[in-house]
């Protein structure tokens, strides 16, 4: 059974409840994790043991670490695993992150990407921020000169408003909206609109980095979410096995 039902996003039928990577590296984001062979076990227990189909990374994480993690703890794929990446951040240091929507840089990142998961086609790649510096007429151009020529599958948007959505789909379907959302967070007008759009909407940070769980347990914030409207699909992450168990076993013992 997919932990937490099932949504289709990109094209693949996957569990409701995906598993961010974002805490599978070093303090602030950067570098190795301090044990490489439990994070390698946490991915696969997301996937082999506890069933979750979403999978979600990018290639700031670390920067690159994760995604190399990914691959050597899941490759080959599953055929029913949906794999995202994200790409346009860059990072200076430990806990910065800038926006860089450079189209030579967009590009060179899926190329990368591409490499360092052994993939020919990411399935559903994210534009990790609009970059307010470079025009956003050429950041979404390059995302589709790079889905025609078959180097993504679907084109997501990250930490977008309603109105950068709008403009996107001008142009270019978009396959996902990924912004935070959490009991602490509650208000984005991103969800009814793609709920109306009948667009899945994955939401980041659901336990609000642990700290609610922490507070609360798992349960009921990711119930919440669960329960706000059915394009939901929330991405907890987590470095500790059982931590991912506890996750999975909040979404398994109550209603959704």
């Amino acid at each position: 059974m997919s932990p937490g039902g099932s949504i289709t996003i990109a094209g693949k039928t996957v569990s409701r409840l995906g598993f961010g990577t974002m805490h599978l590296t070093g303090p602030g984001t950067w570098g190795d994790p301090d044990d490489r062979d439990t994070a390698l076990s946490v991915l696969r227990q997301a996937v082999h043991t506890h069933g979750i189909s979403h999978i979600d990374t990018a290639d700031a994480y670390g920067p690159h670490t994760v995604e190399h993690l990914i691959r050597e703890a899941l490759y080959p794929y599953p055929e029913h695993v949906l794999i995202a990446t994200k790409v346009g951040m860059v990072r200076p240091a430990a806990g910065q992150w800038k926006p860089l929507g450079n189209p030579f840089y967009l590009r060179a990142c899926v190329e990368a990407s591409l490499r360092r998961l052994k993939v020919e086609r990411l399935e559903l790649c994210y534009l990790h921020r609009i970059d307010p510096e470079v025009s956003r007429d050429d950041q979404i151009a390059v995302m589709q000169a790079l889905q025609d020529e078959g180097k993504i599958g679907h084109i997501g948007l990250s930490k977008v408003m309603p109105e950068d959505i709008r403009y996107v789909l001008k142009y270019r379907p978009v396959a996902a909206v990924q912004n935070v959302l959490n009991t602490t967070d509650r208000n984005d007008d991103a969800v009814e609109m793609c709920r109306d759009l009948g667009m899945p909407y994955v939401a980041c940070r659901p336990l609000d980095g642990g700290l609610l769980a922490r507070v609360h347990g798992a349960a009921a914030p990711l119930h919440w979410l669960l329960s706000r409207s059915s394009n939901v699909a929330p991405i907890p992450s987590t470095s500790q096995p059982r931590h991912l168990h506890e996750i999975v076993a909040a979404v398994q013992d109550g209603p959704v």
